[in-house]
């Protein structure tokens, strides 16, 4: 049946105030179109609930036409029949709009990482955001998290798939399940009642990890000897530092981001500050004569710089590349890498059966679970981390000169 009061397209395109300052024109069941005085029309729906008169905005004409507008008043229309107040339906909505936009998972995923950040060694924390910008906010970041489920995360996870990141796709999917499980200790409204990325265990592509290639023990005096020899292919100050790292067996980034102000050569001690360190907890170096030695020859080269090892911009430290090239240029492509170093040491060391083996894994800064007991190792096992540190320096010493490497793995006697 015709609504006596009903509109038209061109009604509403023509309408004005006529000389009033607001003109409400009647489409009929409570639907009207308000004109103001500078020319702007909104739709507005009157209806009565519990005996109340109220009035509900249903948009701007002609952004919703007068189509769309009797759609959207119907709708509130079937909502009154069920005894629902529009208005108060409207504001519970916005509310759980605002909810999910807070609890989004990218929200989450970031508060959770800012939570986490210092924790971590500054590359990794890089690495973390990298992966969750790159691999998984542009898929689900902007669900609520609560809502996510299993499938939504496989789909996520097999794009990173077909490109053959396989490696990735598991390392993603972990720290998915990080910010799942964080989510789960919020308090609140939105927050997720489990961590889906669990379902998904064995669904993955499996990947082979690969570890950094390292030389065997044996395989030290020609490297050793090979070194000495990088002066005529490459430049004095990386020969130096690939001769520190073998002496030190510290990190690839350790090194290159080592500043002069870490290095006491009075008291033959190098103390990285855990802001640089991979577990966060400072790390102390002994120096031998012979890395003293080297650091005094470094020093010569680095001039002003406040890096041991400064590139072309002196105020910036050598790439991350440098020593690994270097041993590419030497032959060992494939063979050995910076982190290598760490390798042939720890083999040497535990295998020469001369020193506590908490004392080695200390001195290769690798984390004590224990807290109060990585505490008391650190200061317990300092002489004997010296000992190590001179041992090591005298072994490679002997072997660049030619001594057979085998026999120095034997006990002292």
């Amino acid at each position: 049946m015709a609504i006596k009061d009903s509109l038209s397209d061109a009604a509403c395109k023509n309408a004005t105030t006529e000389g009033s300052k607001i003109r409400k024109l009647h489409d009929g069941q409570g639907l009207y179109l308000w004109v103001y005085e500078d020319g702007r029309k909104y739709w507005r729906l009157r209806y009565k609930i519990h005996d109340k008169e109220k009035s509900l905005s249903l948009g701007v004409y002609p952004v919703v036409g007068l189509k769309q507008a009797r759609q959207l008043a119907q709708a509130e229309r079937v909502k009154l029949a069920s005894n629902i107040d529009p208005l108060i339906d409207r504001k519970i909505n916005k509310q759980k709009a605002k909810e999910a936009a807070d609890n989004s998972f990218e929200v989450v995923a970031r508060e959770w990482y800012t939570k986490q950040a210092h924790t971590w060694a500054g590359s990794h924390a890089k690495d973390v955001l990298r992966r969750l910008e790159g691999n998984v906010f542009p898929y689900i970041g902007m669900y609520p998290i609560s809502k996510i489920e299993a499938p939504q995360l496989l789909n996520m996870i097999r794009i990173i798939e077909q490109r053959g990141s396989y490696d990735l796709a598991h390392r993603v999917l972990g720290v998915c399940g990080q910010v799942f499980r964080y989510s789960l200790s919020r308090q609140g409204e939105g927050r997720c009642t489990r961590d889906p990325s669990g379902d998904l265990r064995g669904a993955l592509t499996p990947h082979k990890k690969k570890n950094q290639a390292a030389i065997k023990p044996e395989e030290l005096p020609d490297l050793l000897r090979a070194i000495a020899t990088y002066e005529r292919i490459g430049n004095r100050q990386t020969q130096l530092a690939l001769q520190l790292m073998s002496l030190t067996f510290v990190r690839t980034n350790e090194l290159i981001r080592a500043l002069w102000g870490e290095i006491d050569m009075d008291n033959a001690i190098w103390i990285v500050p855990d802001t640089r360190m991979k577990m966060k907890k400072e790390h102390v170096v002994p120096l031998s004569n012979q890395a003293l030695n080297i650091l005094s020859e470094i020093k010569t080269i680095a001039g002003d710089s406040r890096y041991l090892l400064p590139g072309r911009n002196p105020n910036k430290p050598i790439s991350n590349n440098t020593l690994l090239f270097a041993l590419y240029r030497l032959g060992y492509k494939g063979k050995m890498t910076g982190h290598g170093f760490r390798t042939v040491a720890s083999t040497a060391l535990n295998e020469s059966g001369l020193f506590n083996p908490d004392a080695i894994e200390r001195q290769l800064a690798h984390s004590e679970r224990n807290e109060v007991r990585g505490a008391y190792n650190r200061a317990e096992y300092l002489p004997e981390r010296k000992r190590i540190m001179a041992w090591w320096s005298d072994h490679l010493e002997a072997v660049g000169k030619g001594a057979d490497v085998i026999p120095l793995f034997g006990k002292m006697s």
